[in-house]
């Protein structure tokens, strides 16, 4: 069976990398009374502390339950510990927020994990964690972050290059095998220490049945679990197998009885400190280790051969290098028909690690929040003030399912924002796991009864930008065009679903009823003058430009699936003519606010901006140029004149609009003239506009960076823009990479640096005008070049300026790796990719989180050509629904 067909079994999914790289410092495992969730739980104490709601480790799998969990420890004889789980700083230990401070790489994997395989880079000395911590506590939010590569540690290659891989031969018998490289010219020794246990589910009140794990010989672990089909767990090679439970240390903690001899950090115990009563001497337990130690000459490799099997296997590696080949070779011929038209090597080796980055931050999360308020009948009580910190008003909220992350370390929580966009690049390798994922935040446990959609466990209340049915049908016309059959009931599913978060946005987020959304964080932090989610004083409110178009761009998505529906069903007629008055009435109300017509498209500066509006009908232009006044551009759409024939009713009202409503019609580019191929156009701005926005967007001492849009204009590098506001003054200056302030924890930066998810939406949008308007619509580029091109032709050469940031230039370097030249230059890193949060607006560097493959993973999307080879062999006809 091949990697596609193997798609079509769910069951082939039910083991997956779904363990978290760390679970201390969340908000689900915090019982504190004031919510200090970073210190409730710590790197340290994780050891000895059991979890509540779900487990972490390096290079985890587990069941789609999290019921059994599969992870390697390591230990190199001179840290203080074993290493069970990646280090990383708190966000108040780090000058630029948290971050986790190691080496690992995902390199590869098929959508249904049917082949996967990591690098982990493991020092051969002590691990610097007191280092890491307290020269990033010396370090003021204008340095840079002290890294693990700048202690020096992998200076003289003292290092080991640690390749996990997975292969199954069935749904639930899985093959390990761990090949480890001595990279040093040192002789290096290396505890080894494969680790299987259950998640604690027994603790808490509700279930009793406690699992157990056993042993009878030092190669074998038992596993009786009813609901695991695993039953065995096979070493190779193991001098002894190490048993302990998952039960927290006490004693160690808190200084009270433990209720377990053997408790969770048994085997750390006896593996650094030979404390033999740590361990059961009996071999059982509810988490246990295989044990190897091993010496390595210089530059020595070895393999190791684990498996785990719902079978009893006398010779549990006969087939072992049989499987592993086969499972490598599906996994080619899976991304060389996916990557088909891929020009060059490293094209094809970024994208493929994008992929494998994206599958690998899958993760089971767990979090019932009515249980998390009130505890658990045998767990902690927590405090009544817990309830005033977060989520009191998402007691339904309950989530036990396998979802996409942006990050395993750093964000091993979802952001439903962020998933919309991880479900684009998922659709070219999975397109059911993406229209799942799009669903399944639209389901009664995760929606609210009112129809607001979770943000994040932090707050689930906050709100990010409505994307959510833009990635719902961008998936459905891609999965259409692969599979050559509309997913009509996924659509119209969500489509229902889609309609009472819309209703939410109208009756939540326009507080005087005009139109005009006051969203908040949205998802861009520190991007305006002050905190936008903060209350102004003196009755004040803040009208936000991007608030209003992205419910713009949401009405008019709502209103293309609308259309889409109609095909099938004439019922959806009534809601595409619904939700194309609504993005008019948004339209006119972006163009004339209040009693004065107040506009937030400025007519001197030919920009769109926030403005502060007054309890007595003032208003004031925030002039501060960023990409907010940008997000105009996405409310756009292109509708093929043979649809609006095909729908009668829609059309004679469209009409009675345009023709009754003038002032209505007069603010959107004009439908009624047809673009070329007979296209009509819906969108908030005309060609003027866009050529004015396009104007400053495209120019290099603004926005237009080598590397894609900047966040914020380059302008206020010199000449920084203040505001006072009710006698505080503020600044914002051109700040390319980390922020220098501690707004929003002060790791996520919008004051500069180059963000995938905007980039990508605007390279879409112009795609789409580009659709509409001829090759004849010409735009300098870049502005004061003398040069023009369509706007085709700029999407195109944006997407090449994201892509250059990770792809070798002709040097050979990846400004993504720019500041350290060992990561361009040494043959052990430089093909191993990073895929950061967001990037240096002037040099393409990564900064933020460095593991954040989610919706950085567009780069895989971006890469992938816009010609298929049924396409090119059939004279070469562009993808007209689906710009690539």
């Amino acid at each position: 069976m091949k990697e596609k067909e193997r798609l079509s079994e769910v069951s082939w999914k039910k083991w997956g990398p779904y363990v978290s790289n760390r679970e201390w410092g969340l908000v689900r495992e915090d019982y504190s009374d004031n919510g200090d969730a970073w210190n409730y739980t710590n790197h340290d104490s994780a050891e000895a502390k059991t979890y509540r709601w779900g487990e972490e480790g390096i290079c985890g799998i587990c069941d789609d339950m999290q019921k059994l969990v599969f992870s390697v420890a390591f230990w190199n004889k001179r840290d203080r510990m074993v290493k069970e789980r990646f280090f990383g700083l708190s966000n108040d230990q780090g000058n630029h927020g948290e971050d986790v401070k190691e080496y690992f790489y995902y390199l590869d994997a098929t959508p249904t994990h049917s082949y996967m395989k990591m690098l982990y880079k493991y020092p051969q000395n002590a691990f610097p964690y007191e280092d890491l911590v307290k020269t990033n506590a010396s370090r003021t939010k204008d340095e840079p972050e002290y890294e693990l590569i700048d202690t020096g540690i992998f200076d003289q290659n003292e290092y080991f290059d640690i390749f996990i891989e997975y292969a199954k031969e069935s749904q639930t018998d899985i093959l390990v095998k761990l090949t480890v490289v001595n990279r040093s010219e040192k002789e290096a020794s290396l505890v080894i220490l494969p680790t299987v246990w259950f998640r604690n589910t027994w603790n808490w009140g509700y279930n009793n049945y406690r699992p157990q794990l056993n042993s009878e010989e030092a190669t074998t672990i038992k596993v009786d679990h009813h609901d695991s089909d695993v039953k065995n767990v096979y070493a190779k090679q193991s001098l002894k197998t190490l048993f302990c439970d998952n039960e927290t240390n006490n004693e160690r903690l808190y200084q009270s009885t433990n209720t377990s001899k053997y408790t969770k950090d048994g085997i750390n115990e006896f593996i650094i400190k030979g404390n033999s009563q740590a361990v059961n001497p009996k071999d059982i337990g509810t988490k246990a280790a295989f044990l190897i130690d091993e010496n390595f000459a210089a530059s020595e490799s070895k393999i190791f051969e684990f498996r785990m099997s719902d079978k009893d296997l006398k010779e549990p590696f006969k087939d072992f290098d049989e499987v592993f080949n086969l499972r490598q070779q599906e996994c080619d011929e899976f991304y060389a028909e996916i990557q088909q038209g891929i020009q060059t090597e490293d094209e094809k080796l970024v994208q493929r690690q994008a992929f494998a980055g994206m599958l690998w931050n899958k993760m089971f999360y767990h979090y019932n929040v009515e249980k998390w308020l009130k505890g658990d009948p045998e767990g902690i009580k927590p405090s009544k003030s817990r309830e005033q910190i977060r989520n009191d008003g998402w007691k339904h909220l309950n989530n036990e399912h396998i979802i996409s992350m942006p990050d395993k370390w750093e964000y091993p929580w979802y952001a439903t924002w962020d998933l919309a966009f991880h479900a684009i690049s998922f659709s070219l390798i999975d397109p059911d796991f993406a229209k799942q994922q799009l669903k399944l935040f639209l389901f009664e446990w995760y929606m609210h009864p009112n129809g607001q959609l979770p943000a994040y466990e932090w707050n689930f209340s906050d709100v990010n930008p409505p994307v959510h049915a833009w990635a719902v049908f961008r998936v459905f016309k891609i999965d259409e065009y692969f599979k050559d059959k509309p997913d009509i009931e996924f659509l119209e599913s969500a489509f229902q679903k889609l309609l009472m978060n819309f209703t939410w946005w109208v009756n939540k987020k326009d507080i005087n009823g005009n139109n005009i959304f006051e969203g908040g964080f949205l998802g861009l932090d520190n991007i305006g003058v002050f905190d936008r989610n903060t209350p102004l004083p003196n009755g004040e409110h803040l009208e936000q430009s991007d608030g209003t178009s992205w419910m713009a761009m949401f009405a008019l998505n709502m209103m293309r699936i609308a259309l889409e529906l109609a095909q099938y069903n004439k019922v959806y007629e009534e809601m595409a003519t619904k939700f194309f008055e609504h993005f008019l009435a948004i339209a006119n109300s972006l163009d004339n606010m209040g009693d004065e017509c107040f506009s937030l498209w400025d007519e001197n500066d030919e920009f769109f901006y926030d403005a502060i509006s007054s309890g007595n009908g003032n208003h004031m232009y925030l002039k501060l140029r960023t990409i907010v006044g940008l997000i105009p551009m996405f409310a756009v759409e292109v509708i093929d004149d043979e649809m609006i024939e095909n729908l009668p009713n829609f059309k004679a009202r469209m009409k009675w609009v345009m023709e009754n409503k003038p002032e209505l019609a007069a603010l959107v580019s004009h439908w009624e003239v047809k673009g070329q191929d007979s296209k009509h156009l819906l969108s908030l701005l005309r060609g003027h506009r866009l050529k004015r926005l396009l104007h400053r967007m495209l120019n290099p001492d603004e926005f237009l960076s080598e590397y894609g849009i900047r966040a914020l204009s380059k302008e206020y590098e010199k000449n920084p823009y203040t505001l006072n506001l009710n006698g505080t003054d503020y600044t914002v200056k051109y700040t390319p990479a980390e922020s220098d302030s501690g707004l929003f924890g002060g790791n996520s930066n919008w004051r500069g640096p180059i963000w995938f998810p905007v980039n990508f939406l605007i390279i879409e949008s112009l795609q789409r005008f580009f659709f509409y308007y001829s090759p004849d619509f010409m735009v300098e580029y870049p502005t004061g070049s003398g040069n023009y091109s369509n706007l085709d032709q700029i999407a195109e050469s944006l997407s090449k300026r994201l892509s250059s940031i990770f792809l070798k230039d002709e040097n050979g370097m990846r400004p993504v790796n720019g500041q350290y030249p060992r990561f361009q230059t040494d043959p052990g890193f430089r093909d191993y990719i990073l895929f950061y949060e967001y990037f240096h607006g002037d040099n393409g560097r990564g900064a933020g989180a460095s593991h954040q493959t989610g919706w950085t993973g567009l780069i895989a999307k971006i890469l992938q050509p816009r010609f298929t080879r049924k396409d090119i062999a059939e004279a070469e006809t562009e993808m007209p629904d689906d710009p690539r």
